[in-house]
């Protein structure tokens, strides 16, 4: 699926004969055999992301994937990290996300924290980092912020220069404003199929403007629990 929720191949419960395909800027080669393992291939580079999807109706056989990366481009981490972790999968033949992106709504006055407060938020998240909001959109039932991180304070797991930080719930509560830049504590969310890897903002997770006075409390709360070293 292209980055605008056009099916590229298989979608809408329809199957794609196999052969070449023009997009994202490439050619996209889908093969299918016999024993019915598919493959696609393509040599890039491509100028939109794509996303692989599958719907399972047995167990899965596996799925093998290798990419390359321009020259001085960011490398990301190992592990579980990945250039903006895993989007939200959709069921084959859901419709496609609804643009406009999300108007962002007024911001209510920010929750007054307490010392301890701050301290217990900043111990219990997998994430503790500056990040200047680049997008903002609905994805079924939550929302989704794409994140320029800039600053991180504490990370339990690989962080990369851009990620997704998904909040549970459709108002995009808390309210983060589009080029704003915010103090933010997330926690690590992998589902029990294993197919979700993705930075989770809570309704009452710690998310704040940041500011000097900001980042000089936390970095104080960062003295009242071990800072964890990246796996």
């Amino acid at each position: 699926m292209t980055s605008d929720g056009r099916y590229v191949l298989n979608g809408d419960w329809s199957i794609a004969w196999p052969g070449p395909y023009e997009v994202a800027g490439t050619r996209l080669h889908y093969a299918r055999a016999p024993d019915g393992t598919e493959s696609l291939e393509a040599p890039g580079p491509t100028d939109e992301d794509l996303h692989v999807m599958v719907l399972l109706q047995e167990p899965n056989p596996g799925i093998e994937y290798e990419f390359w990366l321009p020259r001085g481009h960011p490398q990301p981490g190992r592990g579980d990290a990945s250039p903006l972790r895993q989007p939200q999968p959709r069921g084959a033949g859901s419709p496609p996300p609804q643009e406009p992106l999300v108007s962002p709504a007024p911001a209510p006055p920010p929750r007054p924290w307490g010392r301890s407060q701050r301290i217990r938020h900043f111990c219990q998240s997998d994430f503790v980092f500056q990040g200047r909001i680049l997008a903002q959109r609905l994805v079924g039932q939550e929302t989704r912020y794409e994140v320029e991180v800039k600053t991180p304070y504490r990370h339990r797991f690989p962080l990369v220069p851009r990620e997704y930080v998904w909040v549970p719930n459709t108002c995009g509560c808390p309210p983060l404003r589009e080029g704003g830049q915010y103090l933010l504590m997330a926690r690590r969310h992998v589902n029990y199929e294993r197919t979700l890897n993705r930075l989770l903002l809570q309704d009452d997770g710690y998310a704040r403007p940041w500011t000097p006075r900001e980042d000089r409390l936390v970095r104080e709360a960062a003295r009242h629990c071990p800072q964890p070293r990246p796996p």
